[in-house]
């Protein structure tokens, strides 16, 4: 059974066929999935996905591409969402994107707000899912200011000194279709370096569709397509890969 721990099916480019896609996903081996949000709305439909399907659960919280001038109140009711719905196993999106953004004024509103969202997730005893986007130095200072905090880091493409930094301090690395790709080589080092049993895999859905399927739209039908990379690359046997990531998965979201 697959785990796909990061999949946005609240996009609307799942709005023709959301509700057939979702429901055929446990009898394609994909067993799990977990919808992070990235507002207060997205925080929303997360949670009313993880109602509708068993096998979804949610993640609430502002990704730092989508905080607007309410995010302060925005992030009242998410921590009520958070308090109130069992199937909210995360904090997150969250974290830092400075790849569009240039102006140090914006960047350090992305920080503040990530720190807020990381002392949420430390009042909650919720794991977070971290977004890094050209912003390890920053990401990292945030993460070590809060000890108590555990989570993911999605999408992960720091390097492998930055891995073992994170390995420490509890966090799990996450990997998309980008380890599909003929130039992957530095996630692929850092696969290759991290124990399995702290590796999760992911399609942010529906972006970054993995090989062969590059320039489609994503979904969890492809997240296999992760565990086969992984598998290859430790020598081990997909499915024994596809049982320990999934696993992986489960004990951070303290799934049963």
């Amino acid at each position: 059974m697959l785990f796909d721990t990061h999949a946005h099916y609240d996009d609307e480019r799942f709005d023709s066929d959301r509700d057939e896609l979702l429901r055929s996903m446990p009898a394609q081996n994909v067993g799990l999935i977990l919808n992070p949000a990235v507002d207060l709305a997205s925080s929303r439909k997360a949670i009313g996905y993880a109602q509708k399907y068993p096998h979804m659960y949610a993640a609430v919280g502002i990704h730092p591409e989508d905080i607007n001038e309410n995010w302060e109140n925005d992030l009242s009711v998410i921590f009520e969402l958070a308090q109130n719905e069992p199937k909210v196993r995360a904090v997150g999106e969250i974290g830092l994107d400075y790849y569009w953004e240039k102006e140090e004024r914006a960047r350090a509103r992305q920080q503040v707000v990530f720190r807020r969202q990381m002392e949420l997730a430390e009042r909650l005893s919720l794991p977070v899912i971290v977004h890094d986007r050209d912003a390890h130095g920053d990401c990292m200072e945030i993460t070590r200011a809060f000890p108590g905090v555990r989570g993911v880091y999605h999408c992960y493409a720091g390097s492998v000194e930055m891995a073992r930094e994170l390995l420490r301090l509890g966090y799990y690395l996450s990997f998309t279709g980008v380890i599909t790709f003929k130039n992957a080589r530095k996630a692929i080092e850092v696969i290759r370096e991290t124990p399995i049993d702290r590796l999760m895999i992911e399609t942010d859905a529906p972006y970054m569709a993995p090989e062969p399927y590059r320039g489609r739209r994503n979904s969890s039908l492809y997240v296999h397509r992760m565990a086969e990379t992984i598998a290859e690359v430790k020598e081990m046997d997909v499915q024994e890969v596809e049982r320990i990531t999934t696993e992986n998965g489960k004990r951070l979201f303290a799934i049963d």
